[in-house]
């Protein structure tokens, strides 16, 4: 996937077309600031490590912990703008955030970085995923060789 910086929107919608669009359609799309972008799709090393770490998660954490894997979004609100993107790994500890088609509260986010999208993993999307309160750990795997960079929000980032 292009960073949004370089992607070719697509068009501008508003945040209910957007959602509507995506539980309809077979292309996943980011949303930043009313513009939609496509994303493509991951290679299978890309692939397997995020099964499997979701997987690994899933088996060792509370059940009352939801872990998603790659197709439900996460939206950061703000007063000036709304974003969804779709983490490749995400994990929600309260009980009260259930939109059907996205959280709004993951105390963890995984990405799995590629060549496409490690700029956008590391610069923009962390920079947005601050502003989620909830959020407490912010993971980057290289799919290229064994390398975790982990971020993790004590009193700050």
């Amino acid at each position: 996937m292009n960073p949004p910086s370089q992607a070719h929107a697509l068009s501008a919608l508003s945040i209910s077309d957007y959602l509507n669009g995506e539980a309809d359609g077979s292309i996943r799309h980011e949303y930043i600031d009313g513009q939609v972008y496509a994303m493509a799709g991951g290679s299978a090393r890309h692939n397997l490590i995020t099964v499997n770490a979701g997987s690994l998660l899933n088996t060792r954490l509370p059940e009352t912990y939801e872990v998603f894997v790659a197709d439900m979004k996460v939206r950061i609100y703000r007063i000036d703008d709304s974003r969804f993107y779709y983490p490749d790994i995400m994990v929600c500890c309260r009980e009260d955030d259930k939109e059907t088609y996205y959280r709004e509260s993951p105390c963890l986010i995984i990405e799995v970085l590629s060549d496409a999208t490690e700029h956008l993993d590391r610069f923009e999307k962390f920079q947005a995923y601050r502003q989620l309160e909830t959020l407490q750990e912010y993971l980057l795997l290289n799919q290229h060789y064994p390398e975790a960079t982990l971020f993790r929000r004590r009193n700050a980032w």
